[in-house]
């Protein structure tokens, strides 16, 4: 088991979703976020009825260290009064993978060069 997480966040919108992928990144709490472009269709319960909204999904990789502020921003950005911010763990992956990974969250650890890597 590593000590990374996938990060899924439905949002209301695309504008929305590219909003929180952008400044998580730029802050360093996420290495990589990807934004499912094509809406979902999501069957909910809220304040005692039951809901059906479209909404984007968001795929967001980080380490178990940045959870509180990515969820902190989160919140921040999102126009949910409860926005979904579910952590699952990365059982496993490429050693290269979580090595950038760690690189992209980690503040104190210079990013090396890509290497012909285009999409994480």
């Amino acid at each position: 088991m590593t000590d990374k997480v996938v990060v899924l966040v439905t949002c209301a919108n695309t504008k929305q979703a590219k909003r929180i992928a952008r400044t998580a990144v730029e802050a360093r709490l996420a290495a990589c976020v990807n934004v499912l472009g094509a809406p979902i269709e999501s069957v909910y319960r809220w304040k005692g009825k039951v809901e059906q909204a479209r909404e984007v999904l968001v795929l967001m990789k980080t380490s178990r260290k940045k959870l509180a502020a990515l969820r902190a921003l989160v919140k921040h950005l999102h126009s949910y009064e409860v926005p979904e911010f579910i952590a699952l763990p990365i059982a496993a992956g490429s050693k290269a993978y979580l090595s950038w990974l760690d690189e992209c969250v980690d503040e104190s650890r210079r990013p090396r060069q890509s290497a012909g890597r285009s999409n994480p």
